[in-house]
């Protein structure tokens, strides 16, 4: 069996991957710095986790596993008084390190980028698209993809995985991404809220999908010598921000529709504005085409179609009680527990621990 390490296996995405793969007997270890460990709505099964910083990891570390999954990155705005740079070059720094460690000892590296890379587009977008990213997460997701290609050659076929905006239940939750918190607003406050008009389209993807997309990357013998990139998701899950919000707003009785530019509710903590959204509008729209991963990626499907996902998702809130303080927690949220653990000293400027 082929051993697995996943980095940022502490996450949204790693803990319920790890779950999944754990489940269908894959040997899993993974490497977390413990930024967002106690953000638990439940828990999850318990795994060997080596509490590194990626920054740091050596050639060592590596020794021994069969495929890295390199999940580790920054996924929110810069905050405090940092600059963008400050956040982002390291993670394309050690995304790129790790990789050049994994060619050289002939391990396969499976890497998640996003659909966000293609930021404003018109019609359904593919991996021959041009890319056009809106924000610093974006930009850096390119950088990263561009270094693995030049990296790869016949000793090292590295595959970018450009997951659309994912939700679903995980044992550490993220109420950060678009349809997780409308759900939570929907049924903890019987109200959905939308930082913008709703007109933008994306692409969404069930968490068990994307776990799913990456055991089959997990058992493809893709040798190519290039970096493989597919988009994951599926055709029919392009929807706009305002149908996803009226889906969810069916699913509980009485729920209210309202548009943050015009509402008057006081929304505590912060939490759910974006602030790249200004008057009520979100630049960034896209749909995208999946057609590609269907045909190449052997036993792959996305099983979750949007509605059938917003469902299950509202029956596990359920189930695991969020009520609105579980749901205004800190640690659900990866941009306000990075500033609160910067602005109490417990992390640097540069995002190192300093306890």
């Amino acid at each position: 069996m082929k051993k697995i390490l996943i980095i940022g296996a502490q996450g949204y995405l790693g803990s319920r991957l790890s779950d999944y793969l754990l489940k269908r007997g894959y040997l899993c270890t993974g490497l977390d710095t413990g930024f967002f460990k106690n953000g638990v709505l439940f828990e999850p099964h318990p795994i060997e986790i080596i509490k590194k910083d990626a920054r740091t990891i050596e050639p060592k570390d590596l020794k021994g596993f069969d495929i890295v999954l390199m999940l580790a990155g920054i996924s929110n705005d810069p905050f405090g008084n940092l600059k963008a740079d400050v956040i982002y070059d390291p993670t394309f720094d050690y995304a790129i390190k790790i990789a050049r460690f994994c060619k050289q000892q002939g391990i396969r590296y499976i890497f998640p980028s996003s659909c966000s890379v293609y930021g404003i587009g018109q019609g359904q977008l593919d991996e021959n698209s041009e890319v056009n990213p809106q924000t610093h997460y974006s930009i850096n997701k390119v950088q990263i993809e561009q270094a693995l290609i030049k990296i790869s050659d016949k000793n090292f076929s590295p595959i970018a995985l450009r997951l659309a905006t994912v939700f679903g239940i995980s044992p550490r939750m993220r109420f950060d991404i678009v349809i997780n918190m409308l759900c939570g607003l929907a049924l903890t406050e019987n109200k959905i809220i939308l930082n913008s008009n709703g007109e933008a389209w994306r692409p969404h993807l069930h968490i068990e999908d994307v776990c799913e997309a990456f055991r089959c990357c997990i058992d493809w013998d893709y040798q190519d010598g290039a970096l493989m990139v597919l988009n994951v998701g599926r055709n029919d899950n392009n929807w706009k921000i305002i149908d996803i919000a009226k889906i969810i707003q069916k699913q509980i009785s009485g729920c209210e529709l309202e548009f943050l530019h015009e509402t008057n509710s006081n929304l505590k903590n912060d939490l759910v504005k974006d602030r790249k959204i200004q008057d009520g509008v979100d630049t960034r729209t896209y749909q995208v085409s999946f057609d590609k991963i269907n045909e190449i990626l052997p036993g792959f499907e996305a099983k979750w179609h949007v509605e059938q996902g917003i469902i299950d998702l509202l029956d596990n809130l359920k189930h695991w009680n969020v009520n609105d303080a579980k749901f205004k927690q800190r640690d659900f949220y990866r941009l306000q527990q990075l500033e609160f653990l910067h602005q109490t000293k417990q992390i640097s400027d540069d995002l190192f621990w300093t306890i």
